[in-house]
């Protein structure tokens, strides 16, 4: 079962990490105690004694999109490719990513395709942008937006297309608990933007 939304033009502008006061480490693995106390748990447990060191480290790399700037993976184009100015696809980029309102991963492929104008990007660079953005906590509508925003700002194609497809474990583990749903995003820009039939033709090559 798949739930389908197209996102909006503009992401929300949010305050990057650089600008809020950060907690100390020690703070942080303070926090991570409580919450396992809070759980049941008994927080100084052999087995328990590193865990709050463990989640703080972890968290370092989950969310280590919040102090990387994913522009600067764009600012290198390509102009010599030949004469080339069809369409340029990469597909099934892994992600994983953290919802923000449970904070319980969710995990996806993302599609990217795009019309060149000036020049073309390092196929590596659309995967880290993707990345970068989903380090972070995020809604799949949000962070889908994000991936496109930036690239479409960067690269100025003649259109572009990005499409996420994610299992959120906020509805497999808890809630509803229906494992096996997809939830999929898209977001078209240019000529893709309203017209079908390049839509269709991102589709077939994306299920290829």
């Amino acid at each position: 079962m798949d739930a389908v939304l197209k996102t909006g033009k503009n992401p929300p502008v949010r305050k990057q990490a650089t600008e809020l006061k950060r907690p100390r480490r020690e703070e942080a693995e303070a926090a991570v105690k409580t919450l396992l106390a809070w759980a049941g748990e008994d927080p100084d447990r052999e087995g328990l004694l590193d865990t709050p060191k463990r989640v703080a480290k972890a968290y370092e790399e989950l969310f280590s999109g919040y102090f990387e700037d994913p522009t600067e993976h764009l600012t290198r184009t390509f102009e010599d490719v030949g004469g080339y100015t069809d369409i340029v696809l990469v597909r099934g980029i892994p992600f994983h990513s953290h919802c923000e309102h449970h904070m319980l991963p969710f995990v996806g492929t993302a599609h990217i395709a795009y019309y060149p104008s000036d020049g073309v990007v390092g196929l590596s660079k659309l995967a880290r942008v993707v990345d970068i953005f989903s380090k972070r906590l995020q809604t799949q509508e949000n962070l889908t937006a994000q991936v496109a925003s930036a690239i479409d700002d960067h690269l100025a194609p003649r259109g572009l297309a990005v499409m996420m497809e994610a299992e959120h474990q906020c509805m497999t583990m808890r809630g509803v608990q229906k494992p096996g749903v997809s939830t999929i995003t898209t977001q078209f820009t240019g000529v893709f933007q309203n017209d079908a039939a390049e839509q269709a033709k991102f589709m077939s090559l994306v299920r290829g």
